[in-house]
């Protein structure tokens, strides 16, 4: 009997889903609105109807990826747990003082974020290690004591111990972390030298009170998932898709919740990797707009851009993964007017319900989705083969009733104000991983997908100067899909802060030691067979001795000689040069982190064969006014993505409709379909595209 894979991708509006049968890639999707009062139940409501859709048992099912923004929503909204934390004495305060950056130089009001550890739920302990490790001051068993009170008397249900210089010697921290498990029983628990054994403090103590906040949070919601999963009759347990861009089983998110920040995106990301192998294109963007933000990611010859910091609720959480920048700008995103009588779109949205306007499940405030109904570029009837219904006449009062009101501007102005503004947004998003990190976008290719990256994709393009969209066969699931194309992947760090030369060779193969001693874990965790598809890629942080930030340079395996640390040390010369137009050589280098990535290769479709959902009763439109920046509104011919066969060739304007996703291509857009089934738009001709990025 064939078996077949399942992804779910729970987006702000929309979750989406595709069935995958690997012997012959026929694929199915579905999209069903985002639950967000229960977002597990709202899943396995959905894979129930997915299974439904196309006819496969449950039994079947041998595969099952999930990509969440549990964990994100969770930070943004402060829905994370109360937490305390036990911290070396005289630094409880290290998560207020930060790094005495304002994000913002000349706003002296922001406040300061706050984290899920108050000041009342932190407690010191006596006891101090060196910078080496050496122990200074054993733990203060007395202090220790009475924390444990505290936190007993409290009840809290997380607890973070970050101790100073405990990535050098994790001992404290491990003794503690078991003496808080054995006094607080079921409080969940986590030590800073376990999720981030990596010095500076601030960093490592907020990552660790983070991840140590979402524990309850993230265990809830997996255990009843896969407890959800398993009732359905599916009898392999379901993976988690993280930010780094690998699935793992839940067990291993439920210690980790913190590496599921960017979760849904990352299967995008991957996605366009693969679509670029096998479509032979090296440089490509991507560009996920969904309901409530916009995605985007640089892929530089085949390689995904990777960070090891963001910030979430305005705290760094160290961890490596996909550098992702995301942006409050969907088809959801709300448009209203400011004090001064400007027009704003986003950063606040609809959500998925109640929605645009245009849904008719109650919104009355204009949103991009309405603009785009009133402007003619998404169908006047219905969306999704015509299971949702569109209320062109509900959009139209939105925009009328608000902003033309406020304003005393035009319906079709307004309209158009709207998507200007959003594209505007979009466009900025683009810069900030291509220009700002010293690419030039019009060497990329824009991959458009969510289910309104195809509406934007033309005119944020245009605004970038690239010439070229390229459209894949399902682009509304297109990071679903990208979830059953990860491999399993682990990260794994370790400071050792040493000069570069020959006397730090012993030091440094010990980190190489325990790093490789993590990775065992972790392969025995996640049951990983002992073969070749495991690869394990080595890099070690570097710097300048005086420097405060590291390039990360690639090492070619674990063990390393006098002979391999200076070559190592001459590639972080030629790096340093690239990256910053000099080096010093007569400087002394430094060794500050040693990086351990495994990644489980998982077999790869060659072909995926969408099985198209059969369209509802209605009539087809061969063709609608539809208004752009060049021209106004012109009459378009309507085509339907299903009857587009390889080679086939169509010039623009031309508006091409789908269940998934709805693309527009403007007059003079040159349209062709590849052998691979994706869209690709030539911008050559498009007025605008020669604009210079300024």
């Amino acid at each position: 009997m064939d078996r077949v894979w399942l992804s779910i991708d729970t987006g702000g509006t929309f979750t989406d889903m595709a069935v995958v049968r690997p012997s012959d890639g026929l694929c199915f999707c579905h999209k069903v609105p985002t639950r967000t009062e229960d977002p597990a139940q709202g899943i396995l409501d959905g894979m129930k109807e997915m299974l439904a859709l196309a006819r496969v048992p449950a039994g079947d099912v041998e595969l099952v990826v999930l990509g969440t923004t549990l964990a994100t929503n969770a930070v943004l909204e402060k829905q994370w747990a109360r937490t305390g934390m036990l911290v070396t004495r005289g630094f409880r305060d290290v998560l207020d003082l930060a790094r005495q950056r304002r994000p913002h130089y000349f706003n002296l009001d922001l406040p300061k974020p706050e984290g899920p550890a108050a000041v009342e739920d932190r407690y010191e302990v006596g006891g101090r290690l060196a910078y080496d490790g050496e122990e200074v001051l054993p733990l203060a068993e007395e202090e220790l004591d009475d924390a444990l009170n505290a936190l007993k008397e409290k009840r809290l249900p997380a607890v973070a111990v970050c101790f100073m210089h405990s990535y050098q010697n994790p001992a404290h921290e491990r003794e503690v972390a078991q003496r808080v498990r054995s006094a607080l029983p079921g409080a969940y628990v986590c030590a800073s030298s376990d999720i981030l054994p990596e010095f500076r403090e601030y960093e490592r103590f907020s990552t660790t009170v983070v991840n140590a906040s979402l524990m309850p949070v993230m265990d809830d919601y997996l255990a009843r998932f896969e407890a959800g999963v398993a009732a359905l009759g599916v009898a392999s347990p379901p993976r988690v898709m993280q930010s780094n861009g690998g699935a793992v089983t839940a067990g291993t998110v439920r210690k980790q919740p913190i590496n599921t920040f960017f979760s849904g995106p990352a299967g995008g990301v991957v996605a366009t990797g693969r679509m670029g192998e096998r479509a032979g294109r090296n440089n490509l963007i991507t560009f996920d707009m969904g309901g409530t933000s916009t995605d985007v990611c640089l892929i530089r010859q085949g390689n995904p851009a990777r960070k090891s910091e963001q910030s979430m609720g305005g705290m760094p959480v160290r961890t490596r993964i996909l550098d992702i920048h995301t942006i409050g700008a969907g088809g959801g995103s709300l448009a209203w007017m400011d004090a001064g009588g400007l027009m704003k779109v986003g950063p606040r949205s609809a959500g998925a319900y109640p929605g645009p306007a245009a849904y008719g499940r109650g919104g009355e405030q204009p949103t991009v989705t309405d603009a785009n109904v009133v402007l003619g570029r998404l169908n006047p009837v219905s969306l999704l083969n015509g299971r949702m219904q569109v209320h062109p006449g509900r959009a139209r009062a939105a925009i009328e009733n608000t902003l033309c009101r406020q304003s005393g501007i035009g319906l079709t102005e307004a309209a158009a104000g709207i998507l200007q503004i959003a594209n505007t947004h979009m466009t900025g998003a683009v810069r900030v991983i291509s220009v700002e990190q010293g690419e030039d976008p019009r060497d990329y290719s824009l991959v458009a997908f969510g289910g309104a990256g195809p509406l934007h994709a033309v005119d944020v393009a245009l605004l970038t100067g690239m010439r070229h969209v390229i459209v894949p066969p399902r682009p509304g699931i297109f990071s679903a899909q990208g979830l059953l194309e990860a491999d399993q992947r682990a990260d794994f760090s370790l400071t050792r802060l040493v000069p570069a030369q020959a006397s730090s060779l012993p030091r440094l193969a010990q980190a190489l030691d325990e790093l490789q001693d993590m990775a065992r874990d972790w392969r025995r965790e996640e049951r990983v067979a002992d073969d070749g598809a495991v690869e394990m890629r080595w890099q070690i942080d570097l710097r300048y001795a005086g420097q405060n930030s590291e390039l990360i340079v690639g090492l070619d395996e674990p063990a390393i000689d006098e002979a391999r640390l200076e070559r190592l040390v001459e590639r972080f010369h030629m790096q340093h040069r690239e990256a910053y137009g000099y080096d010093l050589r007569q400087q002394a280098v430094e060794i500050v982190t040693v990086r351990l990535a495994v990644v489980v290769r998982r077999p790869q479709l060659e072909q995926m064969n969408w099985a198209d959902a059969p369209l509802a009763q209605q009539q087809e439109t061969a063709s609608r006014p539809v208004w752009f920046a060049a021209t106004g509104f012109v009459e378009t011919p309507v085509v339907r993505r299903e009857r587009l066969a390889p080679g086939q060739a169509l010039q623009g304007p031309i508006v091409i409709e789908q269940m998934d996703a709805t693309t527009v291509a403007p007059p003079g857009a040159r349209v062709s379909v590849d052998q691979f089934g994706y869209i690709n738009l030539d911008l050559t001709n498009v007025e605008g595209v020669a604009e210079v990025v300024s």
